[in-house]
């Protein structure tokens, strides 16, 4: 069957159409958010903000939701002497103070420290900037505590080298939403601390930059909806005058079907009154 010029015309609205819904809804991926990264092999986001944790909202100091965490995500430290408190993207939520060999002015942007022989040592400060190394998402807190001394290669002028976090993200599907288990891996020298995190945010997918005022699963709904009632009104107008050569309203598509339908309408609003 040939198709007509007015069903060519539909069909290429519709092309049209969902090339430019696609293009729109593209262009919102390109912009990173903070804590946001995308894989260079697969074109999938990971979005780490749903485990950066803030400090719970308190109104006449109670939290206002009770499910609001208090406390960052910890690690066992297990042989190592020490155990560790993390965030993901953010200064973590304890207040923080007399952190060796950190300015207080920086107290405040601590992402990971862990405590020693009752002395505080930071080992990042806060970086929200994730990144693909390899088919590995990682990311790296710096500028922390001094290195010890053992460790700087014979210098006379102290320590100049600084403690240092890498995170390695792994994917757990089985993980509650907004959760992350973190899992210490090991330290060579006491400056660099290599630790795994599990949590479903790690498992990629299709995110949007709140901020950009994309469509949601909603809005992308209605426009499929929109579209579909669009090529049905205009393909069954198009069929029903150039092939049934109706005129007038009976070119609607089932024009007998809905005239009956607001028949029956009419006739039980009559009947209501």
């Amino acid at each position: 069957m040939k198709l007509t010029s007015s069903a060519h015309y539909s069909i290429f609205l519709l092309s049209s159409i969902l090339g430019l819904s696609s293009a729109t809804y593209s262009s919102h991926l390109e912009d990173d958010a903070p804590c946001v990264a995308r894989s260079p092999t697969t074109g999938l986001y990971f979005d780490l903000n749903a485990i950066s944790l803030s400090p719970p909202e308190l109104k006449d100091g109670n939290k206002l939701s009770k499910d609001a965490r208090n406390s960052s995500w910890y690690a066992r430290g297990h042989d190592y002497p020490a155990n560790f408190t993390i965030n993901i993207c953010a200064p973590v939520i304890e207040n923080v103070t007399d952190v060796v060999g950190i300015e207080s002015s920086r107290w405040k942007n601590v992402s990971a420290y862990y405590e020693r022989d009752d002395k505080r040592y930071s080992i990042g400060q806060q970086a929200s900037e994730p990144f693909f190394r390899g088919r590995k998402l990682v990311l790296n807190y710096t500028n922390g505590s001094p290195c010890p001394d053992d460790y700087n290669m014979g210098s006379s002028n102290g320590s100049s080298r600084t403690k240092s976090t890498i995170m390695s993200f792994l994917c757990d599907r089985d993980a509650a939403p907004n959760v992350a288990t973190a899992s210490f891996v090991g330290s060579m020298d006491e400056c660099s601390y290599f630790f795994e995190v599990r949590s479903s945010a790690a498992c990629g997918g299709i995110a949007v930059d709140p901020n950009a005022g994309g469509l949601g699963p909603g809005g992308v709904f209605g426009v499929i909806m929109v579209i579909a009632i669009a090529v049905y009104l205009i393909g069954g107008c198009a069929y029903q005058r150039t092939v049934m050569h109706q005129r007038g309203w009976r070119q609607c598509p089932n024009f007998s079907l809905w005239a009956g339908v607001f028949d029956f309408v009419k006739i039980w609003q009559v009947r209501v009154a």
